[in-house]
């Protein structure tokens, strides 16, 4: 997790909402592309799929298994000093997930033969970061992030509106942080807790929205 740590410290020491949309896409490409000691969406999934013979949906799901472990474990850590520190410790603690989100939403698609690296893909990979996706009201948004991957051309309109939502989720402190999980660090082991399961609760259902929406367009044992 000292990883994710440096990382994070490198992009960005502060979330600001002025800037929040610059530090999002600074973490779409760090989550993506990898960076410093952490390894690309590429590579991970790679391993994954080495190691379970090709096999795309177990490999999707230690993928899911792996980052919601690692985004538990940073939210423990970062969440350790209780109500106070929570001031300080909560903008690292959004952005360190937020990267971890974006690697194994990454990893998930490339798994199922997406190319990461296509804008239309990018903005369907941000799309699962959004809360509750399926539900969503916005009807300037699709509901689908699969229908926006495979679109027939990218849509730089709808690429900006994601793009905003996710960054004012971001900055709002969706992602695990809601007043509940807040007041709760008023105790500091409790508050770790808390934050454990928030963080590690949101990552997996990323990782189950992902792997629902990028359907596989691999032939299986095809890597």
């Amino acid at each position: 997790m000292a990883k994710v740590g440096k990382v994070v410290s490198s992009l960005v020491p502060m979330m600001a909402p002025p800037a929040s949309g610059g530090v999002l896409r600074r973490l779409l490409d760090a989550g993506i592309g990898g960076v410093g000691p952490l390894p690309s969406a590429k590579q991970a999934a790679g391993r994954h799929l080495q190691h379970h013979a090709g096999d795309h949906d177990r490999a999707v799901a230690t993928l899911i298994a792996q980052h919601t472990s690692l985004a538990g474990a940073q939210g423990f850590v970062t969440n350790l000093g209780g109500f106070a520190t929570a001031i300080v410790a909560l903008p690292a603690n959004v952005l360190g997930l937020a990267l971890l989100q974006v690697r194994m939403v990454a990893a998930i698609a490339h798994v199922r033969g997406y190319d990461v690296d296509e804008p239309r893909v990018r903005t369907a990979l941000l799309m699962c970061m959004m809360t509750n996706l399926s539900a969503l009201q916005d009807e300037d948004i699709p509901r689908s992030a699969l229908s926006v991957a495979t679109a027939p051309v990218f849509d730089l309109a709808l690429d900006r509106q994601v793009s905003d939502r996710v960054a004012g989720e971001m900055a709002a402190g969706v992602g695990g942080k809601r007043l509940a999980v807040f007041a709760s660090k008023r105790i500091p082991v409790v508050g770790g807790a808390v934050g454990l399961v928030a963080d590690g609760w949101t990552t997996q259902r990323i990782g189950r929205t992902a792997a629902r929406e990028f359907v596989s367009r691999r032939r299986s044992g095809q890597h």
